[in-house]
């Protein structure tokens, strides 16, 4: 019994390959799915890639909002296109087969996107509370350099979360389990299918999750609890709402962000079986192409500027810096 159980174990880990079913459960309907995925993806990839061409050579829109969009707008870039062309190679394919070091490498680089995504939204929240709370200081609080340190700074602190997921999957032992039931590869997922305990995989999934993405919605309300006791002490109805306007496009893509996780995240952990996998599955295909999809669409359609930018610009009437 100890010798069958040892061939199970893997000594190389560079000798696994992994088999993702895609969605378990709606297999016979995966075409139908990848219609809207794939849809969802080229939208993703076109808008945020407009949005990054409008800001780089639009003099008019290098202001500190629009920088902050632009950061948004290639994390979304990057975070449909980590996850989204092998999930439709599963779909169309049935190319289903990964090895254990690009499963690794598509989980840190999913993580560390995320984690990086919610850190320039809470940059962006803080932008709105500046231009509310200080708007004579504006230009003077948020120069170019202290734009770029955050960015900075918001992929540091992503990269040094994150990394350590890499060692906590490579730790591990693994005896054979193969089928990952998923669409790509995650941190819980691949430490599942090993034969250890895996109590400090979900220690510090715990952790990160608190002290990052937790700690960064704290305090994405917490700027617009002050943004909304400053908006309120203004005596011009007017001017409520157009400082209330200026913050809308940022709100839908936070909540747009913010609740998917939110979900995926109480679910997983206290959903026991009272949420079938399937739709576990298909929430988290959906969360890495509907927010990158729709984001440039709600600053598209909510901001002015950038409305007019691209008139002038299939209108050939487009200026550059």
């Amino acid at each position: 019994m100890t010798t069958s159980s040892n061939t199970l174990n893997y000594t190389n880990v560079r000798d696994i390959w992994y088999t993702m079913i895609g969605i378990p459960g709606l297999e016979e309907s995966h075409i139908w799915i990848s219609i809207p995925i794939c849809s969802m993806y080229i939208v993703a990839i076109a808008g945020n890639a407009l949005l990054l061409f409008l800001i780089i050579t639009e003099c008019s829109l290098h202001e500190p909002m629009y920088l902050f969009l632009s950061m948004l707008a290639l994390a979304d870039i990057f975070l449909s296109t980590v996850t989204t062309p092998k999930m439709l190679a599963i779909f169309w394919f049935q190319a289903a087969g990964i090895s254990f070091a690009s499963c690794v490498s598509q989980m840190f680089f999913l993580h560390f996107i995320f984690v990086a995504e919610s850190a320039i939204l809470l940059a962006m929240a803080f932008d709105r509370y500046v231009a509310i709370c200080y708007p004579l200081r504006y230009t003077t609080i948020l120069t170019t350099s202290v734009i770029i340190k955050m960015g900075i700074a918001a992929v540091i602190r992503s990269f040094f979360i994150c990394f350590p997921l890499i060692f906590l999957v490579y730790r591990l032992t693994y005896c054979g389990k193969s089928i990952i039931l998923h669409s790509y590869c995650e941190h819980m997922g691949i430490a599942r299918l090993a034969c250890d305990s895996i109590k400090v995989n979900i220690y510090y999934g715990m952790i990160v999750a608190l002290f990052s993405i937790c700690l960064d919605a704290v305090l994405i309300i917490v700027s617009y609890a002050l943004i909304l006791c400053a908006v309120f002490r203004i005596p011009s109805r007017d001017a409520r709402l157009k400082a209330l306007g200026t913050c809308g496009s940022h709100v839908c893509v936070i909540l747009l962000f913010y609740t998917p996780a939110f979900f995926s995240f109480f679910a997983h952990r206290f959903g026991g079986h009272s949420i079938p996998l399937h739709v576990h599955i298909l929430l988290a295909n959906l969360y890495v192409v509907v927010p990158p999809s729709v984001n440039p669409i709600i600053y598209g359609v909510r901001t002015k500027q950038i409305q007019e930018r691209i008139i002038q610009m299939f209108s050939l009437g487009k200026s550059f810096c």
